[in-house]
């Protein structure tokens, strides 16, 4: 089995590939402007980030209780494992809604234009969390209001990389998305910890504030960036769409290979068109292979979700604290910087080793990190099971190797493939449908994670890790038998690639029609090493 894995990406497809296809090929100074849209869309992810890695901190953070939680009999403030929850997990709800918009905003008003109105929606969120000054509940409801124009950006900023970028650069500036959240999450670990010792609200607002300042600039940039080719075309605006490819690819407006890549782009559009407005109903029952590729996309993210990830991102601070760390903050800061450098590790490794093999590989490697990280913290960590005593320091250090493990297994797999498999799965014509609704499901499980964590882990402790475990389990089965490679397609090819349904042990060596001329020999040499395989 796994040597069926492991070699169903084989290279000799990406070479026939390329001998065989009669695009005429942009000069290479085409993608510098074509991949800066890409990146400065990613802004959106750092916001998103740097929510995340701030959250952590502000729930430790003495003046952040003294002005949102509760006193026990001792004096001491706390917030309760409810508050909590809901502080953390109802930004989760705000951004399930969110999706919803940004599909809605995507195809009304286009993915740049939805992308600054979302990032203003943001701004109003983060403006009425830090007017608050002793209701913890409009800390909540500021954060649900965040969490829309968060969860609208999360399904807005890939849909609008993925149709931007160029095919064979996709993959990694689809994951410059995750890249970019990652980088916010290890900023807003940084900026907690440099506030952290104050003792007035300075140490929560300063951090809060930043917020506004990321959110404006990826405002005020889109506004001075191209809208998406692909929704110019669908909008039937095509000497548009003519432009904004011959400015961002820096050549001529009737150049040979901005007319065949053009023309494309409308000849799909028309197929798609041809079969009406799109339906919510027919995402589900729709052709090609609707409910299926919908299938694949929702479980895609739920299952990013379930590897566990952010039970370390929105709780570390706490986990390392119950470990016996001595300056949680720091480990949080630490773990923060392992997670941002390691993205660029999945940005090479997704076109390099294609989207089945990254996933594969990840979900093992978190697979065994946490089961046995579960597995010595419940047993080992503390002395005959009594959390009262000191944590042991070798066990403590073995979990936190275990964790920084785990961390660059997601943050090259797992973490941005997740968004690059969704953003090619759905066809034009029901793209913003197919990832609202994918992308939803990711924030509803995420919601779930972030609101129990507390619950579960006062009442299991570290065997809450074996749900993840299992999950994982889960994780690898699915993408064997059902996530298809895509490498160095363009979108218009993914949507025959379902369309011929083509099975997911099969769909390495796939060729799409537009490069199967003159590329019979190739195929057929192809076809016969994967069944030897």
């Amino acid at each position: 089995m796994s040597t069926t894995v492991f070699t169903d990406n084989i290279h000799m497809t990406d070479v026939s590939i390329t001998e065989v296809s009669k695009t005429p090929e942009p000069p290479k100074k085409s993608q510098v402007l074509v991949i800066l849209p890409c990146l400065f869309a990613a802004m959106g992810g750092f916001v998103f980030g740097y929510d995340t890695g701030t959250i952590a901190g502000f729930i430790n953070m003495e003046p952040f209780l003294e002005s949102f939680g509760e006193q026990d009999e001792t004096g001491a403030f706390f917030l309760s494992r409810m508050r909590a929850g809901l502080i953390v997990g109802l930004f989760s709800i705000g951004a399930s809604i969110g999706t919803l918009l940004g599909g809605y905003l995507a195809d009304k008003i286009g993915r740049k234009k939805g992308i600054v109105y979302v990032a203003m929606i943001y701004i109003v969120g983060m403006l009425v969390q830090i007017t608050a000054f002793t209701a913890w509940y409009q800390v909540a409801i500021g954060r649900v209001i965040g969490g829309v124009g968060i969860g609208a950006l999360s399904v807005l900023v890939p849909m609008f990389q993925s149709e931007t970028a160029p095919q064979n650069l996709r993959g990694a500036l689809v994951s410059s998305f995750q890249l970019f959240i990652t980088l916010g999450i290890f900023v807003g670990y940084g900026v907690c910890y440099a506030t952290k010792s104050r003792t007035d609200t300075g140490a929560y607002r300063i951090p809060m504030g930043l917020c506004f300042a990321w959110a404006f600039i990826l405002l005020i940039g889109m506004c001075f960036m191209p809208e998406s080719p692909r929704f110019l075309v669908a909008a039937g605006r095509i000497e548009e769409a003519r432009l904004a490819m011959s400015k961002t690819n820096q050549v001529p407006l009737h150049d040979p290979a901005l007319d065949e890549e053009l023309k494309a782009i409308e000849n799909s559009v028309i197929r798609e068109q041809s079969a009406g407005k799109a339906t919510w109903k027919e995402l589900i029952t729709g052709q090609p292979r609707m409910g299926y590729r919908l299938t694949m996309g929702i479980l895609t993210m739920v299952l990013q979700q379930l590897c566990g990830a952010n039970y370390f991102f929105y709780y570390g601070t706490s986990i390392f604290k119950a470990i016996g760390m001595s300056d949680s903050f720091a480990t949080s800061m630490i773990f923060g910087g392992i997670n941002f450098l390691s993205t660029f590790g999945g940005l090479y490794i997704v076109d390099r080793f294609g989207r089945r093999k990254c996933l594969l590989g990840g979900a093992m490697v978190m697979f065994v990190c946490f089961l046995i990280y579960s597995t010595i913290g419940f047993a080992a960590l503390y002395p005959n099971g009594d959390t009262t005593l000191p944590a042991s320091k070798i066990v403590g250090d073995a979990m936190i190797l275990l964790t920084c493990i785990f961390i660059v297994a997601f943050a090259t797999t797992w973490a941005p493939i997740a968004f690059v498999v969704v953003s090619e799965t759905f066809p034009l014509r029901m793209r913003s449908k197919g990832m609202a609704v994918a992308t939803g499901g990711n924030w509803m499980f995420n919601f779930l994670v972030s609101f129990l964590t507390p619950f579960i882990t006062s009442a299991i402790g570290f065997k809450y890790g074996y749900v993840f475990t299992a999950c994982l389990g889960c994780a690898i089965l699915f993408v064997f038998f059902f996530i298809p490679e895509t490498k160095g397609l363009s979108l218009e090819d993914v949507d025959e690639l379902y369309v011929s349904g083509v099975s997911a042990l099969k769909s390495s060596s796939w060729v799409p029609s537009s490069k199967q001329q003159d590329a019979n020999e190739p195929k057929d040499c192809m076809a016969d090493f994967s069944e030897s395989s």
